[in-house]
């Protein structure tokens, strides 16, 4: 709640901000400051379902809201926008494993195996976002866009519960390790600190204006590095932040 009233106050302050640069120069019709507010949806996975994970039970985008404010130079009919937003990139998922690779602590225990049950995962990532973009007009009122970004993570958790299974320790031949579908009988995970700091992408999509200044956004977020450092060998497959974003501006 303290993070959406943060974005709230930054919005007002950047729309703030781009009234007085338009009364200052509103002749200039090369400049143009968008101020943006929008929702995140998607999910941090691999690209394809491993065979370790045999079904994907529940999905549940978190609130994930995104505030910015872009630069846009368009000289003609391509441009260049950069910017600075500030946005979480968060889920919830349960999924059903089998001999999946996992670090896991129950009690005072901490134990390393392939575990076959229930996953419960729960992703959230803020981040300060560096857009760079190249835009073409496609016509009076729709503008595509392409290019890079980076990602400065401020907070960051990926943490879970591991249920209803059991946990082979160390092979596939190794101790097995029950766990139950209450508190005190499951088992918990926490990878947040082997989380990157940084991330880096690419973004594309379109901004469609309705008005003189009022437009509607829509993107998408490609994460090209994973969200765990290079050196972190419990998570086997290479999970990538891929996210839809959708939202208003405002352009002056």
């Amino acid at each position: 709640m303290k993070r959406i009233i943060i974005i709230s106050l930054a919005f007002f302050l950047s729309l703030l901000l781009a009234s007085n640069t338009f009364g200052q120069d509103k002749k200039n019709k090369f400049f143009h400051v968008i101020v943006r507010a929008a929702y995140n949806i998607g999910g941090t996975a691999p690209l394809g379902v491993p065979a370790t994970i045999r079904s994907i039970d529940s999905f549940k985008p978190t609130p994930s809201v995104m505030g910015g404010i872009d630069f846009q130079l368009t000289p003609g009919r391509l441009g260049i926008l950069a910017g600075v937003h500030y946005e979480n990139k968060a889920m919830d998922t349960k999924v059903t494993t089998k001999g999946y690779r996992m670090e896991l602590v129950k009690g005072d225990s901490r134990m390393e195996g392939l575990f076959t049950g229930h996953v419960k995962q729960e992703v959230t990532q803020w981040m300060l976002t560096i857009p760079v973009m190249l835009t073409c007009r496609l016509g009076n009122r729709v503008t595509w866009k392409v290019g890079p970004y980076i990602s400065i993570l401020t907070d960051k958790d990926f943490s879970g519960i591991a249920s209803d299974g059991y946990l082979r320790q160390g092979d596939p031949t190794g101790p097995r390790i029950n766990m139950g579908d209450k508190e005190g009988e499951w088992a918990t995970y926490d990878f947040s600190d082997e989380m990157e700091d940084r991330q880096y992408g690419v973004a594309m999509g379109f901004d469609w204006r309705l008005s003189q200044h009022v437009g509607i956004m829509t993107d998408i977020n490609w994460g090209l590095t994973g969200v765990f450092d290079s050196d972190f060998k419990t998570v086997e497959q290479t999970l990538y932040p891929i996210y839809a974003t959708i939202g208003l501006y405002l352009a002056f």
